[in-house]
């Protein structure tokens, strides 16, 4: 899981805590993350980590709800795709499929039937993809026959997929695109080469919410508990 952000955007509201433990509703944002992780049968997490990382240790520890965690701790920002690469790296060589997501975003999906779609695809990476009225703020995502074929640049409005952020990736596979030790996940691996990967397509009209910005935030505070009562 990506919980290392420096949280710019959020800084005004929460100065003092990385993004993944912004309280929401009295809890930190991450452990609904990770509740909804322990849901589906998820025994070990990987916490990638960087901004006031400590903070999350002490809170946490080494296990949450029955889960073993592990930090891998960047000394300096690595991007999305590095934070993926550094946290894999803590993980048995022989490892083939890993479940990714952002410790900013809250998606209420069954993992355990994102990773039985990963294996049926039988493709090196599947995508979670989101249903949205406007694709604006995140650009859009173009699928056909189950796979990804290209994306639209942000900006552009109108109901359509974005990627939330989520993956099942082949570690294996992943270890041989060759690329630095910081890269973007989104623009250096899945745009970059996404005429040649096309990966699966998992597509969910789930509750969905990025604490990214304070207007989701301040919407957090009353969404989550109603939608987890």
């Amino acid at each position: 899981m990506l919980a290392g952000g420096l949280g710019t955007r959020l800084r005004e509201r929460v100065p003092n805590l990385p993004k993944p433990m912004a309280p929401v509703a009295g809890r930190p944002f991450l452990e609904y993350l990770l509740d909804a992780l322990a849901r589906c049968g998820c025994d070990e997490v990987v916490l990638s980590v960087g901004h006031l990382w400590q903070k999350i240790e002490v809170h946490f520890g080494n296990s949450y709800n029955g889960m073993a965690l592990r930090y891998a701790i960047e000394q300096t920002p690595l991007g999305t795709g590095g934070a993926i690469a550094f946290a894999l790296a803590q993980l048995p060589p022989d490892t083939d499929a890993v479940l990714t997501l952002n410790g900013d975003t809250f998606l209420d999906v069954d993992f355990a039937q994102v990773f039985a779609h990963h294996r049926a695809a039988g493709l090196p990476i599947s995508m979670v993809l989101r249903e949205v009225e406007d694709t604006m703020r995140y650009g859009a995502v173009l699928v056909e026959g189950g796979r990804v074929q290209s994306f639209a640049d942000k900006g552009r409005s109108g109901p359509g997929l974005i990627n939330a952020g989520t993956y099942v990736l082949d570690p294996r596979w992943f270890r041989t695109l060759g690329l630095p030790a910081s890269f973007s996940m989104e623009a250096d691996v899945l745009q970059a080469r996404c005429a040649e990967l096309r990966p699966a397509a998992f597509v969910t009209d789930a509750n969905f919410i990025d604490i990214g910005i304070p207007q989701d935030y301040d919407r957090a505070q009353q969404v989550l508990p109603q939608w987890l009562a």
